[in-house]
């Protein structure tokens, strides 16, 4: 049986409004399924219900507006399923943007901050250590949990807003403790550092962990190098994609993780596998499912390109052009566009030929043109993922590699680390 604060209850019962307790209806039936006896509070939340899918996610983001809905915690908003500004350069239908616009604004009605970014943790929303909060979008949860330590459920979309608005969520899962144990042991064998200082070994390593893992929490031995941000960045959108990887452990990086017997909480763990140089070079060829050297469009920021990336991209690209025949495509959100132009590091990267889409995603919007058939990309996410959504071929290379092939237009890659 469900334990309801008075709080719960009143809102349950409709002395709050109608929309806390429609929302509050939904979360307590979904808190049944997730095996909680309570609710507990959060103190943030980040939507991935803004995705315009359709008329259902578009009329239940509608009717909450209606009927007064305020979310109740600071509240991000994940990426649209429309670039609101500059939809019009790309395949969009005007009535799906139109339609998408409208659930931006239904969403925007109940109080949440616009960042559309699939990367909140690059915002001024970004939770700390132990914070409960609310997150949607899978590389968010990941990041959140495994990278800062806050603490979330891989919570969906619909469920997410409603427990924004009830700033109440389940009590269970990775909110617990208890539950935040690894269960797998990957040991890195005989990993040289050269491989793991490349720009491709953590959104590699990423693909290869979330396939052994699935939803199991992993922890990671064997690291022996300081990753960036944006290569845990990296890693955690390409977990909890090939995965359903919410948590995971890096011993000496992550910060639940300082030791092995941190990580498992003093358990053993469940199962072992090693991770060869081997085992890592077949996952990179995995996520390249073109054959032959053609290129139509080199696609970066999945998730969302930052500050650091744009800084990163911008020397690459001075005084240089894309190739005429080749899209060059970076998806960000407004935050680092605008940091990026302040920074400098804008201007000679639209110079060389680079469109930039804010708010949304090449997954989540219908946006290629039909002609475009063959991507490359440096995002293990996108790699994993565009085969089938967006029915393309991919090749997946590093940044360096994205930005030469597009100079050539031709797929160009550096093999040599990986080859060694």
């Amino acid at each position: 049986m469900m334990r309801l604060s008075d709080k719960d209850k009143a809102m349950l019962e409709g002395r709050h409004g109608p929309a806390p307790a429609f929302a509050m209806s939904i979360l307590v039936k979904m808190a049944e399924v997730y095996g909680a006896t309570e609710l507990m509070d959060i103190s943030q939340a980040h939507i991935d219900s803004t995705i315009y899918l359709g008329d259902a996610t578009l009329e239940f983001a509608e009717t909450l507006a209606s009927l007064g809905a305020k979310v109740a915690v600071p509240t991000s908003l994940n990426v649209s399923g429309v670039d609101e500004c500059g939809w019009k350069d790309w395949a969009v239908k005007p009535e799906w943007a139109a339609k998408a616009a409208r659930q931006m604004l239904a969403y925007e009605k109940m109080g949440t901050i616009p960042t559309w970014t699939c990367a909140p943790y690059q915002t001024k929303s970004r939770p700390v250590f132990g914070q409960q909060i609310a997150w949607g979008e899978s590389n968010a949860i990941a990041f959140a949990n495994s990278v800062i330590g806050a603490r979330t459920e891989r919570y969906p979309d619909l469920l997410d807003i409603c427990c924004a608005i009830t700033g109440r969520v389940p009590a269970s899962g990775l909110h617990l403790t208890e539950n935040r144990a690894g269960q797998l042991l990957l040991r890195l064998i005989d990993v040289p550092v050269a491989l793991q200082r490349d720009p491709q070994f953590f959104a590699v390593l990423g693909h290869l962990v979330g396939t052994l893992a699935d939803a199991d929490i992993p922890v990671i031995d064997g690291i022996v190098v300081t990753p960036a941000e944006d290569e845990l960045k990296a890693f955690s959108a390409a977990v909890a994609s090939s995965g359903r990887v919410a948590l995971f452990h890096m011993i000496g990086v992550t910060p639940e993780a300082p030791t092995l017997g941190a990580a498992f909480q003093g358990r053993a763990p469940e199962r072992a596998i090693d991770i060869t140089t081997a085992d890592l070079r077949a996952a990179r060829t995995a996520l390249t499912t073109a054959d032959g050297r053609e290129l139509d469009m080199v696609i970066l920021g999945s998730p969302h390109f930052s500050l650091a990336e744009f800084a990163q991209l911008a020397p690459l690209v001075a005084g240089r052009r894309a190739h005429p025949r080749v899209k060059f495509l970076i998806t960000s959100s407004r935050l680092m566009k605008e940091d990026a132009a302040r920074a400098g590091v804008l201007a000679p990267i639209v110079d060389f030929g680079a469109q930039i889409t804010l708010d949304t995603c090449i997954l989540a919007s219908p946006m290629l043109p039909p002609e475009v058939r063959t991507l490359m990309t440096n995002s293990a996410k996108y790699a994993y993922y565009a085969p089938s959504l967006l029915n393309t071929r991919v090749t997946f290379g590093s940044l360096d590699d994205c930005v030469q092939s597009a100079i050539e237009g031709r797929v160009v890659r550096d093999e040599r680390v990986w080859n060694a």
